[in-house]
């Protein structure tokens, strides 16, 4: 069997039907699409800071690891719904995810990352090495 693609002159068909295929119209999901969470990454003179926009996770379910200079901040949420009545029985299930991973700089003191999230937001902190902070400007006299 060959299928076709069909045309109209008219354009809206195609898109209507790719529309009803899409949405939520009948109580079911639409299909998954891959997530990748923003990130904001600043360096300052002593630390550099890496902001992930997560929203609807808690922060007991982030995991967050180093492992040979690379940072792994993950998640997976599974969440089940299920309600029976004489009639019919509705089973619902979603599952959240994300995995993002960073190669660490060698100025980054590994032992002292400290994270924070609050209100959908997780805020990394990423201090640096003692050696690769910037220097005070000193003289140096003649001899």
């Amino acid at each position: 069997m060959k299928l076709a693609h069909r045309t109209t002159t008219n354009n809206w068909l195609p898109s209507l039907i790719d529309e009803m295929f899409t949405n939520d119209y009948m109580g079911g999901t639409a299909p998954v699409k891959a997530w990748s969470p923003s990130v904001n990454i600043s360096e300052g003179d002593t630390q550099f800071e890496l902001e992930l926009v997560i929203p609807g996770f808690k922060k007991e379910d982030v995991s967050i690891e180093v492992d040979q200079d690379v940072l792994t901040i993950s998640s997976e949420v599974k969440d089940e719904y299920e309600e029976k009545t004489e009639q019919f029985t509705r089973r619902e299930f979603s599952l959240s995810s994300f995995k993002r991973s960073f190669n660490l700089p060698d100025s980054v003191n590994q032992d002292h990352i400290a994270a924070e999230y609050k209100d959908g937001i997780l805020n990394l902190t990423l201090p640096k090495k003692e050696e690769a902070l910037p220097q005070p400007k000193r003289m140096i006299t003649l001899k």
